[in-house]
């Protein structure tokens, strides 16, 4: 279990050497100690080509181009091995890439069920009523690759819950959706945390998430 995720004057690699010029010197993340914790709500504004995928990434341990520190719980998280790593991302960390990830010729439900079947998370009826939620219930055995960007974005969304967790990273969750569909996913997301006492951790270049009680940093 992770309580909080502190970064410590971190910065990306491909930022060094630009300390003190635009975006790095307006950042309230880059060069900063932050503090996310349980159960609270963060979004991280961001310009496009300022590093909030590379953000999640950090977090993620998929990338350490970065210098500073990022801590779980005060553990700096370069010292984790493959195994520990393993554990937190099907225990602790939930995340959603920017990129989706689906696999094109899969069926909405098989996708989901790639990730289910590693965890045992949720049942078919909870999947089924995720869907529904959603308004893509219709689509279960559609292939990915048949949706539009927007479906596949609300597959994505409902895949990166079918595990525990107790920070969930997501990379510009709603930047395809619609004002109503950006209500269903958040009251989707908001629910699944609050029942987890999780945070969520979101970032956005324009359409913002409409979670409750957001904590806005500027990157």
């Amino acid at each position: 279990m992770i309580q909080t995720i502190t970064l410590e004057q971190t910065l990306p690699a491909v930022f060094a050497g630009s300390e003190g010029e635009p975006p790095v010197s307006r950042s309230q993340v880059w060069l900063r100690d932050v503090i996310f914790s349980r159960p609270d709500y963060y979004m991280i504004e961001a310009e496009s080509g300022t590093g909030k995928s590379s953000l999640c990434a950090y977090i993620y341990g998929s990338r350490v181009d970065y210098s500073g520190r990022i801590l779980f719980d005060g553990i700096d998280t370069r010292t984790l091995d493959i195994n520990r790593w393993s554990a937190l991302r099907r225990e602790a960390l939930a995340y959603l890439p920017q990129e989706m990830m689906l696999f094109p010729e899969l069926t909405v439900m098989e996708n989901i069920a790639i990730k289910n079947r590693l965890t045992d998370c949720k049942s078919t009826a909870e999947i089924e009523q995720m869907l529904a939620r959603l308004e893509i219930d219709d689509k279960r055995n559609t292939p990915a690759g048949r949706l539009s960007v927007g479906q596949q974005q609300r597959v994505a969304i409902i895949r990166s819950l079918c595990q525990p967790f107790d920070f969930l990273l997501v990379d510009e969750p709603v930047s395809h959706l619609d004002a109503r569909n950006n209500a269903a996913v958040a009251a989707l997301i908001d629910a699944e945390a609050s029942a987890r006492g999780a945070a969520v951790i979101a970032t956005s270049v324009g359409n913002k998430i409409s979670l409750p009680n957001l904590n806005i940093l500027m990157l």
